[in-house]
């Protein structure tokens, strides 16, 4: 036994082969490689950029919240009791924040007010500054005037410089500086405004602070830095509730210093990983093609095993080891380049990034990508990879044009439905919204059936079609429903790509059009907030006389966030993401005698104009259904640090596209009797007037009502278009990824088809076709071939833009004419040029080799 030396394990035989045959190198492969790559590559990358953006906000939420734990408040101020409390545990600073027009001149504009404690601005962070100083120095008093500090876009629209002054309600002021980086800023959302930051005793000599006016009063603290963990900033949090439950105010904590950012981040990069997976999706029938061609390329190297004894099993694992060692290469180049996209965003668009980026390398964001990747292979391998599994030995050492139509055995049926349906539950598992991963993988599955569908209607459709007389075009459609036609290939590999780029040219169009178009022509010129309410009546007589004719609105308003829905806590409410914003901080309420314009009560009764009993509330019929609310359950809303509680008497279907006024819910008048509110008006003209004309009307209020906030319509949807615009940027840019994929799969479904049409062009030529024939008919073949797959595109893309614009974005949905032409041209380019690319080497070919193998 002294002489005996252990032998190393060896693999089994068919893996060990697999490998082997791998040395020989990826000849053949480069589409495999480049369909895999692609879509790893797409999803590694936006979700390590998007982890990186929940980590950027995570690691500086301290200073992206301007404090440990913010309690903020709306309308007034909190107690001095609980502000005691809260000074007992660190340091305090009250800050508010608000809307109001700032006038200069003859001119006036809407800004965002932040109004600070100087000696505390910032708790956290620097505040950086043109002229640089103090905060206190800045926006002190200086020669009898308060100083200001504002943004530069605030400067350009009243046409003023440092050391001008502007008006704020009652108060002139001196602008004292620019403002170059606010480190809270993202704490406090996008505005519809400039920013304008000054002292709070300015604040409160400007005459804006009016009972019922819409101010966010937020008292920021900042524990110990030795004791500022997030277990204390919790129990802070547990104790301040504990102990003042009534008190109304809400809390954001460092740990989610801009909760709506990181949520639009996370539903963005969902968004952007279902790109990416169409993309891998689409590079999946590429797999397919790949294996097919495999298949094909080694029918004599299977001829040889099978005839030496090798078992089917055996053949379908020597290839599997080698489409599985193909798909680890195609993974690993993907994450390589997937991890890499954030270092490369950073570095050349770092700077004007608003957001702090942790740029890293996440395992489990990489780990999910490699999965697709994976499974994405597997699933279209393995159908091909069965195929070969059962063809004879005699058909092997045979050559032949017609592809076997036969199906898989059943174990690689099962195989395959096996990995189907690991990947949908790998989607829905990682997705921040299972049922929209769920409905896009079915929505998918249903496009790809159909797809197949398409083509076997082409073959068909051709084959019925009356014979032709003109000889090119007779062979042109001969060519469609022929045996080992490229119809299913090319139909399949564009067709998913063309239904996206559908689906995203014609929802940006409804978007812009509804933008631009459609809601100009009914919606109001102007929205007027914070109207106090004893000069509404002064306020509508003036509103009368300027613009005679037009039809104004105007309903009382509050802010108040609920506490209870149908007896339960809003905390342990888990509504769908499309309607939890609502449970999330202050919603505007109202009361009503009369059912609201542009609402229809669906379910219930109104009360009565003169009723007097316990409160009643009218909610909306959407937000009730996800919130499992029914007739007669309690509402319990906290407004002004009291907590009001309602019975549902109604559910009302509410008209959201007019821009009209309109709200989640309306209180009975009884609710609210005696409260301090503001008003929130609305006016329209009855045809659209000049520019001038609207400017000179927001001018006159400034002047006459300087309390009163003045919204220009036509102003917020340039915002709006303007960030919408931005975003469809990016959503068309990551599509160009899956359009990729379609291109790369398609060349690979011709390249597949690459020896049937060397035998086709040698029988040809043989019988006197010419070259210039054979061509205008492959031509002819391939663009028949795309326009019809991009008709098919456009009609699926049409009927997925419908759904997406009217059942979840609730605009109209426009078919844009030039999008769909523009697509049936791209694909019928693209279709043609990639066929004669492969058709011209085919046309190349020798006819004497190829005849004495027939």
């Amino acid at each position: 036994m002294s002489g005996f030396v252990a032998r190393p394990a060896r693999l089994p035989v068919a893996i060990r082969i697999g490998l082997r045959d791998l040395r020989g190198g990826l000849r053949g492969f480069g589409i495999f490689l480049a369909c895999i790559a692609l879509g790893v590559a797409a999803i590694a990358g936006v979700g390590s950029f998007a982890r990186g953006l929940v980590e950027g906000l995570g690691r500086e939420g301290r200073v992206i919240l301007g404090a440990d734990a913010s309690f903020q408040i709306m309308h007034q101020e909190l107690p001095p009791a609980v502000v005691t409390a809260l000074a007992e545990r660190g340091t305090v600073a009250v800050m508010a924040a608000s809307r109001a027009m700032a006038r200069g001149g003859a001119t006036s504009t809407l800004v965002e007010l932040k109004a600070v404690d100087p000696a505390g601005y910032p708790l956290v962070g620097t505040l950086a500054t043109e002229p640089g100083g103090t905060t206190a120095d800045l926006t002190g008093l200086r020669d009898g005037r308060h100083g200001v500090l504002v943004e530069p876009a605030l400067l350009a629209r009243l046409g003023l410089t440092p050391g001008d002054t502007l008006t704020l309600g009652d108060l002139t002021v001196e602008i004292r500086g620019v403002i170059r980086d606010e480190p809270d800023r993202l704490a406090f959302g996008v505005g519809f405004g400039p920013r304008l930051i000054l002292s709070l005793d300015a604040f409160r000599q400007t005459g804006l602070i009016q009972p019922g006016s819409l101010i966010r009063w937020l008292y920021q603290l900042r524990l110990d830095d030795r004791i500022a963990g997030e277990a204390a900033i919790a129990r802070v949090v547990a104790e301040m509730r504990e102990r003042f439950p009534d008190a109304g105010f809400d809390v954001r904590t460092r740990m989610n210093a801009s909760p709506q950012l990181a949520t639009q981040v996370q539903r963005f990069s969902q968004f952007l990983t279902l790109v990416g997976l169409t993309a891998l999706l689409v590079g999946g029938v590429g797999v397919a093609n790949a294996v097919a061609g495999l298949v094909d390329r080694k029918r004599d190297d299977i001829a040889t095993l099978k005839a030496v004894g090798a078992t089917g099993g055996t053949v379908f694992a020597i290839m599997l080891t080698q489409i599985g060692g193909l798909a680890l290469v195609g993974t690993a180049i993907g994450l390589a380049a997937g991890s890499a996209l954030p270092w490369l965003v950073v570095a050349l668009a770092g700077q004007i990034i608003p957001v702090p980026i942790e740029v890293g390398v996440y395992a489990g964001e990489l780990a999910v990508a490699a999965g697709y990747g994976l499974l994405v292979a597997l699933a279209f391998a393995l159908w091909p990879l069965g195929r070969a599994h059962d063809i004879p030995v005699s058909a092997l050492f045979r050559d032949t044009v017609e592809a076997s139509s036969r199906w898989p055995r059943r174990r690689y049926i099962l195989l395959t439905a096996g990995a189907l349906a690991a990947l949908v539950i790998l989607s829905v598992a990682t997705s921040f919204n299972p049922r929209l991963a769920l409905g896009f993988m079915a929505g998918a599955a249903a496009i790809f059936v159909t797809l197949r569908l398409v083509g076997a209607g082409i073959m068909a459709l051709a084959r019925r079609l009356p014979r032709a007389r003109r000889p090119g075009l007779r062979l042109a459609i001969a060519n469609l429903h022929r045996p080992g036609a490229l119809t299913p290939a090319v139909v399949l590999s564009l067709g998913l790509g063309l239904t996206l780029l559908a689906v995203i040219a014609l929802v940006d169009a409804s978007f812009r059009r509804q933008i631009t178009e459609a809601l100009p022509e009914r919606a109001p010129s102007f929205f007027f907030a914070d109207i106090p309410s004893g000069d509404v009546a002064r306020f509508d007589s003036f509103i009368a006389e300027r613009a005679p004719g037009a039809e104004i609105e105007r309903v009382p308003m509050l802010r108040g966030r609920f506490v209870r829905l149908g007896g339960r806590p809003v905390e342990e409410i888990r509504a769908r993401d499309e309607i939890a914003w609502a449970l999330r901080g202050d919603r505007g309420i109202t009361y009503a005698t009369t059912v609201p314009r542009n609402s229809q009560v669906v379910e219930g009764d109104w009360w009565a104009p003169d009723y007097s009993g316990p409160p009643l509330v009218s909610f909306d019929e959407r937000m009730g259904s996800g919130f499992g609310l029914k007739i007669g359950d309690e509402v319990t809303v906290n407004v002004l640090g009291r907590n009001i509680t309602a019975r549902i008497a109604n559910f009302r279907r509410i008209q959201w596209d007019n821009l009209g006024i309109n709200f989640i819910v309306v209180f009975s008048p009884n609710a609210f009797r005696g409260a301090p509110h503001t008003h929130l008006a609305t006016l329209t003209y009855r045809e659209q007037p000049p520019a001038a004309v609207e400017i000179a009307l927001l001018q006159a209020v400034a002047g006459a009502f300087p309390a009163v906030a003045t919204v220009r319509v036509k102003d917020a949807l340039e915002t709006v278009g303007a960030f919408a615009a931005r975003i469809a940027t990016g959503i068309r840019g990551a599509s160009l990824v899956t359009l990729l994929a379609s291109i790369l799969v398609l060349a690979g479904a011709l390249a597949a088809g690459h020896r049937a049409r060397v035998y086709d062009a040698v029988i040809l030529k043989t019988l006197g076709a010419t070259r210039p024939m054979l061509i205008a008919t492959y031509a002819l073949e391939y663009a028949l071939l795309g326009a019809v797959t991009a008709l098919f595109g456009i009609a699926a893309g049409s009927v997925a833009a419908w759904a997406v614009t009217t059942q979840v974005m609730s605009i109209g949905f426009a078919f844009e004419p030039l999008a769909a032409a523009g697509i049936v041209v791209l694909a019928v380019t693209v279709t043609v040029g990639l066929g004669l690319i492969g058709t011209w080497r085919a046309l190349g070919v020798r006819p004497a080799p190829v005849l004495r193998n027939m």
